[in-house]
């Protein structure tokens, strides 16, 4: 135990001191320091030498690739999964509402919206640092990106953003020409929210417009089009999930956000971010009970929901929002959140058949 400690504390003085040698000054000094804030006290993935551990983690396995195209997956950020889970999440929810009663949810489509999942996320976090370059050098915590820390040049990333939005656009024609429009109609938010903390308090509302749109699309791939009763509330019940969670996150950089002059819901709720945390969470609840009644669902789904009630509660009560470190906790803890919804969802789809043969028993005891 003793000598990984050891282990772990040279390679992070190493990380450290490497850009200092260098020549790079400070700035190289606070971008390894973010390397650190960003591993939790671990040696990220920058430039460099490295030693490559085996482990099971996304980043482990970025850390594993071939040395020349660790700083495109770290672009893409899939040695931080987390966004992608919160992407592909509202999918699941929608495609799992549209199975038919006693089903499970259909697996092609899980997997195709999973693999768009990781690539959309990939060409958003893409297109993100491209527009921000010039703000993440200032951050600390993105100070070691690939763009703003020059391991990818401007050309190499937009050549990169190409090949992701072509593979993507791959998956979206594998879909009716309804959800292919659909899915078309979400790339202007795609471009466009990055820039939304330029110019408004808001740009968790834009994020949440952007990374919520599986919640309409997942439902027209199964029923070849959008029910406005069920899709609608669904998707505004995602779109209060992600200011709950993308709040808690921006948190951790409302200080340099101020000092550059970036936007964010963080500073604009500021001490009052609890009580504006626990409205969003009744307005998604009560979003969530009313696609549970347009849908038909059973008890599984409304146990899920008091579950997701009380994880919401938890976050919420127990977050220190000047803490970077417990936002982050909290933020990710939302994967599990999401999930649960899900479970809610298949096993409320399932309970639906159970009832409706007890139902047909019933009616043929009645005849006989």
């Amino acid at each position: 135990m003793l000598a990984a400690r050891c282990a772990a504390l040279a390679g992070g003085l190493r990380v450290l001191t490497r850009p200092w040698l260098r020549g790079s000054g400070a700035l190289a000094l606070a971008r390894a320091a973010g390397a650190l804030r960003a591993g939790h006290g671990r040696p990220s993935a920058g430039p460099g030498p490295r030693r490559r551990g085996l482990g099971l983690s996304a980043a482990a396995v970025v850390n594993s690739a071939p040395r020349p195209l660790q700083p495109y997956l770290r672009l893409m950020r899939l040695d931080k999964p987390i966004g992608t889970w919160l992407l592909y999440l509202p999918c699941t929810w929608s495609i799992g509402l549209a199975a038919e009663p006693g089903c499970f949810p259909d697996w092609y489509m899980l997997s195709l919206f999973g693999t768009g999942a990781v690539l959309m996320r990939g060409a958003g976090c893409t297109i993100n640092d491209m527009w921000d370059r010039d703000y993440d050098k200032k951050v600390i915590r993105t100070a070691n990106r690939p763009i703003a820390a020059g391991d990818i040049s401007t050309f190499q990333s937009f050549i990169f953003l190409g090949g992701q939005l072509t593979l993507a656009l791959g998956i979206l024609l594998c879909l009716n020409y309804y959800s292919i429009a659909l899915g078309a109609a979400s790339l202007l938010l795609v471009i466009t929210y990055p820039l939304m903390k330029r110019i408004t308090y808001w740009p968790q509302l834009a994020l949440g417009l952007t990374f919520n749109w599986g919640a309409l699309l997942g439902w027209s791939a199964i029923k070849g089009s959008c029910d406005p009763s069920i899709c609608l509330p669904l998707y505004f019940s995602g779109i209060m999930w992600t200011l709950i969670y993308d709040t808690i996150y921006a948190h951790q950089d409302k200080r340099d956000d101020a000092l550059i002059g970036l936007k964010s819901t963080a500073l604009r709720f500021q001490e009052n971010t609890k009580q504006w945390l626990s409205g969003f969470s009744v307005a998604m609840l009560g979003a969530l009970s009313l696609v549970g009644v347009n849908s038909g669902q059973t008890a599984p789904y409304y146990t899920a929901l008091a579950a997701v009630g009380a994880h919401l509660a938890h976050q919420i009560y127990t977050l220190d929002i000047h803490r970077p470190e417990d936002c982050w906790d909290k933020f990710t803890s939302n994967r599990t959140l999401g999930l649960v919804v899900l479970l809610g969802i298949v096993l409320g789809n399932l309970w639906k058949e159970k009832k409706t043969d007890e139902a047909k028993k019933s009616i043929d005891r009645i005849e006989n």
